[in-house]
């Protein structure tokens, strides 16, 4: 290593056999290393004897730790920045740090690993050509509906982080939008010890979590399976999903008439296809 650089690092999701020997090598050859939670990646580092100083850069001080890590690269000593678990900068901090080393001239160099989403991807038996990574869900109920309103008609496979704490009110927010029907696959508490990937439609998926309180516990990735292509309509997914949303609260000719005047397509033929549609 001889090139001064900011190591971005992946660590370990939950088993710590998974880490690189990559990894190890560069977390005991650098200077520094940038940690979401000190704390936390003490106890990895001190299961492989890594005596490396760490300094801690999170969501509410990154921008205030580029300086020191800068100044740092400028010395000719380089840094690893890892996140508490997984590949850094998803659905985690850093982007800011990468961007401004970048910017500064240094090299960044990734050294990849673990990632929640591709392991779980990899292993939910879901269409995995053309997929989206919608990192966590909103914590109010507003906010979520309208996110899942966002992907209702995607066709691609849709991927989620959730929490303990809200895994239930997302689920039932997924079926009230998604409908109950909605296959979707949890992947909990990945490459540890209760591990469990489990997959359904959703109505019944929910009834498999509630009755058993242990599957609402630990960390979730949740994938969603995509909508059903679209008949050929002449209209595209987001006409079609105004005119849905219209029809569920206004006469269909008045549903018609107000998704043509949003979207310039024709009054008569978004009534004849809202009338396909509602029946």
């Amino acid at each position: 290593m001889s090139d001064v650089s900011l190591y971005v690092v992946a660590t370990p999701i939950g088993n710590l056999a998974d880490i690189t020997h990559r990894a190890i090598e560069v977390l005991q050859s650098v200077a520094l290393i940038a940690a979401e939670d000190t704390r936390h990646s003490a106890r990895l580092m001190s299961h492989f004897n890594i005596r490396t100083p760490m300094i801690s850069v999170h969501d509410h001080n990154e921008r205030q730790r580029v300086a020191t890590i800068v100044s740092k690269l400028s010395q000719g000593e380089s840094v690893a920045l890892i996140s508490d678990a997984g590949t850094p900068l998803i659905s985690d901090p850093g982007f800011i740090l990468v961007r401004a080393v970048r910017e500064a001239g240094f090299k960044v160099v990734p050294v990849p690993g673990c990632s929640a989403l591709i392991t779980a991807i990899s292993a939910a038996g879901m269409p995995s050509n053309n997929f989206i990574f919608e990192g966590f869900l909103p914590a109010k109920r507003t906010g979520r509906k309208q996110q899942l309103e966002n992907i209702a008609n995607d066709t691609r496979t849709v991927i989620f982080y959730e929490s303990t704490h809200r895994i239930i009110d997302s689920l039932e927010d997924m079926k009230t939008v998604l409908g109950a029907q909605r296959y979707v696959v949890i992947a909990r508490e990945l490459t540890k010890t209760f591990e469990t990937i489990h997959g359904d439609e959703l109505g019944a998926l929910i009834e498999w979590m509630k009755a058993d309180h242990n599957q609402q516990k630990g960390e979730f990735v949740v994938l969603v399976s995509g909508a059903e292509p679209a008949e050929e309509t002449g209209f595209s997914v987001e006409t079609l999903r105004i005119l849905d949303l219209l029809v569920d609260e206004l006469p269909l000719k008045q549903a018609a008439a107000l998704t043509a005047k949003i979207t310039g397509d024709k009054k008569n033929a978004l009534y004849q296809e809202a009338l396909a549609r509602k029946q």
